[in-house]
Formats: structure tokens, sequence, C-alpha cells
């Protein structure tokens, strides 16, 4: 059974945005309690690797960058949930606009807000293939090939000299670095995750019947042919093509 007073192995989950993590998350909270979650729930919260995994916590879970996840000693409990890529990128350009709609114009021109004002502002071959080059390094590293960059580079932004790497070495890298990862899920197929975390550490979760922070369709609609259709360039549609590829070979490698 858990224990939050540090007898039970640490959890972390890598949390890939719009992978259905916000549900897992929330559960996960509900079974260990707040007090026992670390407080780094995204990379740009912690100044330093080591940062992102402050110590005494029983649930380590975010968009965080895992270059020190050593420094949570074994017995530990990692883990990460994949989604269909073409799925995760479109949910992920649809959430950032709903979001930035729901923004008022004084809210827009906060300079956190940069990436939403420019979704408003942009068409969709603008918003990924358009702007200078520091918007364009922010599109490749949150949507081109991000699994394989993510696992990689064990960073949330892995950064120009990561994306201009060979695609083997990219793939490559991902694998072997997912080694030290203990189980990767697939967001079809949660009832696997709430099996396994229920039977070790006697959660009751419900990962299957809820999900948080949905976007405004049914999670069974498609996103990606919404998506690809918004292109005006055929060029452009074939170019988002190949911000999959890579995720797709590293997800048939791990037979997901």
């Amino acid at each position: 059974m858990f224990d939050s007073n540090n007898t039970s192995p640490p959890i972390v989950f890598l949390h890939i945005p719009k992978t259905a993590g916000q549900t897992v998350h929330n559960e996960l909270v509900r079974a260990v309690g707040k007090d026992a979650v670390s407080p780094i729930r995204v990379h740009t919260q912690a100044s330093t690797p080591e940062d992102q995994f402050p110590q005494g916590y029983s649930l380590y879970s975010g968009h965080i960058d895992w270059i020190a996840l050593d420094r949570i000693e074994k017995p530990r409990f990692v883990f990460s949930i994949l989604r269909d890529p073409r799925e995760r990128i479109a949910s992920f350009y649809f959430y950032l606009l709903k979001e930035a709609k729901a923004l008022n114009p004084e809210q827009l021109e906060d300079p956190r807000h940069a990436g939403k004002r420019k979704i408003l502002a942009n068409s969709v071959d603008d918003y990924f293939f358009g702007g200078d080059v520091a918007w364009q390094n922010f599109v490749f590293d949150h949507y081109d090939n991000f699994y394989c960059s993510y696992f990689g580079s064990k960073r949330i932004r892995p950064g120009h000299i990561y994306t201009r790497m060979p695609e083997r070495r990219k793939l490559r890298g991902a694998l072997r670095n997912m080694s030290k990862i203990d189980w990767i899920y697939s967001v079809e197929n949660l009832s696997a995750l709430q099996s396994d975390l229920n039977e070790l550490y006697g959660f009751d979760l419900n990962l299957t019947e809820t999900r948080d922070n949905a976007g405004d369709r049914p999670v069974s609609e498609l996103r990606w042919p919404r998506l690809v259709q918004r292109f005006e360039q055929d060029a452009n549609r074939k170019r988002i093509e190949d911000f999959v590829t890579l995720d797709i070979a590293l997800m048939d490698r791990l037979e997901l």
C-alpha cells in the first residue's frame, strides 16, 4: 500500500502535453495527497536540471526535463504516455487556439502569451512555417517529432543543435534513453496504467471514465484531418507530415 512517509517508491510521470496527462496527474494527486506532490510542474520553474526534482516528494509530475532523473534514487516508478503523434500535434494546436480565443486584448499583450497571440494572428501555414528563427525554434521544439526530441534530449526544449542531428541518431538516442523509463503507456489503453498503479501502490485510480482538460470536441473525434484541411499550401501539408515520421517509427519500435 502507498505510504507518503517516504517508504513507497516515488512516482515520476514525464507528462507530454496533450496525452491525457492532466487526467492522470489529477488522479495521482488525489491518491498521494497534495503535500506529497513536487511543486515543479513545468520545466521553466526550475533553474537547473537538479531543481526539476526537489527532494522528499512522492510524486513528480509535469512537463519537466529529466536530465537529472537519477536524483530520484531507485526504487522508483517512472512512466510516460504516448498518443498518435498526429493527434497530439493537432490537439495541441487546437487547445492553444481555444486558450488564445478566451483571452482579452490586454491579456494577449502579456509576453507569456506570445505564442497564443501568434496563433490568433496567423494562418496555419504561417504559424507552423513562417516567422523568424526564434519562432521556428519554438515550433520545432514543441511540434516536430516531439517524442524523439524529448526522450532523446531529456528536455522539453532540446534546442537547435538537437534538431539538426541526423534522424537515425535521434531515433537511436531516444530508444537508448527510454531504457531508464519503467514503462511507456498508450493513451488508448490507460486501463493498463490504472491496473499497474493500483496493483503496485494500492491506489483506487479511475483513468478510463474521465478526461480532464479535454478540448471542445468529443475525445473520439480525430483532430488531425481538421488541422491538415486548414493549410492553404499543399507543400505545407507535406511538411507537417514530416513532423510525425520519427515519432511513428519510435512507437512502432515500442509496439504501441
